[in-house]
C-alpha cells in the first residue's frame, strides 16, 4: 500500500512506530494530488514546498523525541474559508481577490500545535452558500457534482490527496459532499469546535469539522479540535473532551432510532435499501431498534431558509452594496433575496428552532442514536438542476441535497456520516447518525461498529483517467 492510500490512523501508528517518517508520507500525497488534481479540482492552491518543510520539522521533532501525538506529521487540506496566517482566504470568490489572512484561525492553531502538516487550501461553493461546489469534480465519477460547500475537502481525502481535511457544514456542507464521495464527515455539536478565524455564512448554523476516511480518524482529528473558547458565545465550556473509540465491535444496549417520517420520504431507492440494511447489521450487532417520529418535519425547510439566509445576507450586506458584479449569479441572487425577509420571519424561525430543539430533546429521551440518509439521492450529473421523484414532486439538486441534513444544523445535534455501500453506477451512498447535543461518543461508537464489519472501510476512490 503507497503512503498516500493510508488512514490517519493507520498513518499514525506507523509514524510513532518509526515505519512512515511524515517527509516521505507527505512526498506520496503531494505526488498524488499532482496526478490527479488536474481532473478532480479540490484545491484552490497547494503550498507543496512549506508542506515539505513542515514534514522535514515533524521528522526531526520525533527522532529527538518530542512525538506530539497521532496528528504529528500528518499531512491535511482546509476549506479556504479557514485563515491560515500569510495565506489568502479567497471563499472561492472573486470578492475575496487580494485577502491574506493576518492571523491562524483557532482549527489551524490547533492542528499546527498538534504538528499536522498543511498541504493546500481546498476549494468551497463561493462562500459556502451552496451545495454542489461547481469547480470540483466528484471522486468517483467526474462526470458528476463533488457535493458542496466542502466539496475539495471530500474529494481531496476520497482521492488520496490528503490525509485528512477541514471542512464547515451549516445544512450539510460536510455531510453531503462526504456522502457523495463516500468518506466519513462529522459536524459536531454546535459550539464544540471553535469558529474564530473562519468565515461565516450563518452564524447561529455554522460548524467547522472533520472530513476522513474512516470514523477512526474523525474522532482522532476531533481530540485535536475540541474545546472551549471561553470568549466565544458558541462555546459549550467543555474543556477539550477527549473522543475514544471503543474497542469492542457490538452495540449491545445502544438504542437506535428509526425515523417512520420524514428521512425516508423522497429517498432514492437504491439509497433506501442501502441505508436499512446498514441499521439491520447494526441491530445484528447488538442494537435496540426503536420506530421514532421525526417532531415538526414540516417546518424543517423554512426553519432553515428562515435562519441561513438572513444571516447570509447580513454579512455580506456591504460587499454586496459596493462589489455585487463579483459575486456568482447563483449566489447573488440567495443574498439579494436575503433583503426581501422580515425581522418578523427571522424571529419566527428563531421560535421555531427553539420548539424543535426541545421536541428534539424528548426524541433522545427515547433513543440514543438515529440513523437515517445522509442525502436522499447519490451524486447529480454535473449542471443537473432538478430531481423529479415518482410522487410527481420535482426538487432542486441542492434543496434534496439540503433536507435531510437540516435538521441536526437547526437543532444542533452532532451527525456523523460514513458510507454504507454503492448504487448501480458505483456511486456511494451514505448513511447519517445523530445523537444528543455532546453526544460524539455515541455517534462514533455506532459508526465505528458499522464500519468494522465493511469490507473496505478507508478505500481509495480509483479517479478516472
Amino acid at each position: 500500500m503507497r503512503p498516500f492510500e493510508l488512514t490517519l490512523g493507520e498513518a499514525a501508528d506507523a509514524v510513532a512506530n518509526g515505519e512512515l517518517s511524515p517527509v516521505e508520507l507527505t512526498g506520496s500525497v503531494l505526488e498524488r494530488i499532482e496526478a490527479v488534481e488536474e481532473r478532480l479540482g479540490a484545491y484552490v492552491a497547494v503550498t507543496g514546498e512549506a508542506a515539505r518543510r513542515s514534514a522535514a520539522l515533524a521528522e526531526g521533532e520525533i527522532a529527538a523525541g518530542r512525538y506530539r501525538g497521532p496528528m504529528h506529521g500528518i499531512p491535511f487540506g482546509l476549506k479556504d474559508l479557514i485563515d491560515v496566517a500569510g495565506l489568502p482566504t479567497t471563499a472561492s470568490s472573486r470578492v475575496r481577490e487580494g485577502h491574506v489572512a493576518q492571523a491562524d484561525s483557532a482549527v489551524a492553531r490547533s492542528l499546527s500545535d498538534a504538528g499536522a502538516v498543511l498541504l493546500g487550501k481546498t476549494h468551497t461553493h463561493e462562500f459556502a452558500y451552496g451545495l454542489t461546489t461547481p469547480q470540483t469534480r466528484n471522486a468517483w465519477d467526474q462526470g458528476r457534482v463533488a457535493g458542496g460547500s466542502s466539496g475539495g475537502s471530500a474529494v481531496a481525502v476520497a482521492a488520496g490527496a490528503a490525509t485528512f481535511a477541514l471542512g464547515t457544514d451549516t445544512g450539510g456542507s460536510i455531510r453531503v459532499p462526504a456522502a457523495l464521495n463516500g468518506v466519513v464527515g462529522l459536524k459536531p455539536t454546535y459550539g464544540l469546535i471553535s469558529r474564530d478565524g473562519v468565515t461565516s455564512l450563518s452564524w447561529s448554523l455554522d460548524h467547522v469539522g472533520p472530513l476522513t476516511r474512516t470514523v477512526r480518524d474523525a474522532a482522532l482529528v476531533l481530540s485535536a479540535l475540541a474545546g472551549h473558547d471561553a470568549e466565544k458565545p458558541a462555546g459549550l465550556g467543555a474543556a477539550r473532551p477527549d473522543h475514544p473509540l471503543p474497542r469492542e465491535r457490538d452495540l449491545k444496549g445502544l438504542r437506535i432510532g428509526v425515523p417512520a417520517n420524514y428521512y425516508f420520504d423522497r429517498v432514492g431507492p437504491e439509497v433506501e435499501t442501502a441505508v436499512r440494511s446498514a441499521i439491520a447489521q447494526m441491530s445484528d450487532l447488538g442494537a435496540d431498534l426503536v420506530e421514532v417520529e421525526i417532531p415538526m418535519a414540516r417546518y424543517i425547510q423554512a426553519t432553515q431558509w428562515g435562519l441561513m439566509v438572513p444571516e447570509a445576507t447580513a454579512y455580506h450586506e456591504r460587499a454586496l452594496r459596493s462589489v455585487p458584479e463579483r459575486y456568482g449569479p447563483d449566489v447573488r441572487v440567495l443574498l439579494e433575496a436575503g433583503e426581501l425577509l422580515s425581522a418578523g420571519d427571522y424571529l419566527r424561525a428563531q421560535r421555531a428552532r427553539t420548539l424543535m430543539r426541545r421536541e428534539w430533546g424528548c426524541l433522545f429521551e427515547q433513543v440514543d442514536v438515529i440513523a437515517a440518509p445522509t442525502v436522499p439521492m447519490t451524486a447529480a450529473e454535473a449542471g443537473q438542476d432538478t430531481v423529479e421523484w415518482p410522487d410527481g414532486t420535482t426538487e432542486s439538486v441542492s434543496d434534496a441535497y439540503v433536507r435531510l441534513c437540516a435538521p441536526a444544523n437547526i437543532t444542533g445535534v452532532p451527525a456523523l456520516t460514513l458510507p454504507v455501500g454503492r448504487d448501480h453506477a458505483g456511486l456511494p451512498i451514505g448513511m447519517q447518525l445523530m445523537g444528543p447535543p455532546m453526544g460524539e461518543a455515541l455517534v462514533l461508537r455506532a459508526g465505528h461498529a458499522y464500519e468494522s464489519v465493511r469490507s473496505e472501510p478507508g478505500e481509495v476512490a480509483a479517479v478516472m483517467a
